[in-house]
């Protein structure tokens, strides 16, 4: 306990060992985010854990030192701080797909984890880590099983610039046991590789079956109605 209670102290021996231990969670948890190639990676991860530490540190020098000041205070700018680098992640593509979510939330947590190394709770930082790098890579499979489980399916589809052919699909739909929700509907100029650019009406909706069926089931009947150039699973 003697121990743990002088690994708490600001000393040049726990400021070796925070930095350290931050740029060694920081990359753990950066890996992950690497391998998928997300827009926060390795390094970024590195630089937020090892940042968040150093302003923990400092604050706890200025409470110690000056005697003056909540050693919390500077902490609580970093976690509310963080959500500006977090939302630059987050991107809504073309098809109203929104990526990075999960890349701003990790960048958060990583900043928590660097505050928890910069006050000196080692424990606190090694098991969030740990339980973060399950989060993201052990229950991925779980994940993407609960999905293809869901009932609800959002599908994007392209018509060769011709809007009548949609009224076709909802019967075709409505006969095959689908019902059709939230959709969405734009017209653009869609580059394809065998015909070059060409007008595409393009429809997002969320479907769902009333029979049992897979995603790829639900795709693959759904492909059947006429008119349809092309269609996938968001």
């Amino acid at each position: 306990m003697e121990f743990m209670e002088y690994l708490r102290e600001l000393n040049p021996v726990t400021i070796l060992l925070r930095v350290t231990l931050a740029i060694v969670v920081g990359g753990i948890l950066g890996m992950e985010r690497e391998r998928k190639n997300r827009p926060a990676g390795f390094r970024t991860y590195i630089l937020v854990c090892l940042g968040a530490t150093l302003v923990m540190m400092t604050n706890q020098f200025v409470s110690i030192t000056y005697n003056t000041g909540d050693p919390t205070r500077m902490g609580a700018q970093v976690v509310s701080g963080i959500g500006f680098l977090g939302a630059g992640t987050i991107v809504l593509t073309g098809r109203n797909q929104i990526k990075g979510i999960t890349t701003a939330a990790c960048l958060w947590t990583a900043a928590c984890s660097g505050l928890a190394i910069g006050i000196g709770f080692y424990e606190g930082a090694i098991i969030g880590a740990l339980a973060m790098v399950f989060t993201t890579s052990g229950l991925s499979g779980f994940d993407a099983w609960l999905k293809k489980r869901s009932k609800y399916l959002d599908i994007y589809i392209e018509y060769n610039g011709n809007k009548g052919n949609f009224s076709d699909f909802l019967q075709y739909a409505k006969e095959n046991g689908f019902e059709i929700k939230n959709i969405q509907v734009s017209q653009d100029e869609v580059y394809h590789r065998e015909g070059g650019k060409q007008n595409c009406v393009s429809y997002i909706m969320s479907v769902s079956s009333n029979v049992k069926r897979t995603h790829a089931e639900m795709i693959n009947v759904l492909s059947g109605a006429k008119g349809i150039k092309y269609i996938e699973e968001l």
